[in-house]
């Protein structure tokens, strides 16, 4: 299960409405699956259908993350024109097994559904999402 304090939350699909027509993207980072800092990213693909992230802005934000001791949590994107549920480019591209990969649908602009999965070796796994405190 992934919790999401609320204002991480917000600051993703405010993210994802401010970045549309384009994908969003992003990073949550932090410790003992407790998220400390979300990181917009620069996606330099500028496009309504796929995302990358900028190498040099990636590289600056892991070296934050790993001088702090954290770890990425998750890594997010928006998806503008279809369901929140990877790609099969999205599928194809994930590298960070070990981190929730976490889609916004803006097919629903008024209230943008965010689902997180879990991506390794070709294979997706839905998991749960907890808006609120951890317990």
């Amino acid at each position: 299960m992934l919790y999401l304090d609320p204002k991480y939350a917000e600051e993703m699909v405010a993210h994802a409405l401010e970045d549309d027509p384009n994908e969003c993207c992003g990073i949550l980072a932090g410790s003992d699956g407790e998220i400390h800092n979300l990181y917009r990213m620069v996606n330099v693909e500028a496009s309504p259908y796929r995302y990358r992230m900028d190498p040099k802005e990636l590289l600056n934000v892991y070296r934050e993350i790993d001088d702090r001791g954290w770890e990425i949590i998750a890594i997010y994107h928006s998806h503008t024109h279809s369901e929140a549920y990877p790609s099969a480019t999205d599928v194809r591209l994930a590298t960070w097994p070990e981190a929730f990969y976490i889609l916004i649908s803006l097919l629903q602009r008024d209230n943008p559904p965010i689902r997180a999965f879990r991506i390794e070796g070709g294979d997706v796994t839905e998991e749960e999402v907890c808006v609120g405190e951890q317990e």
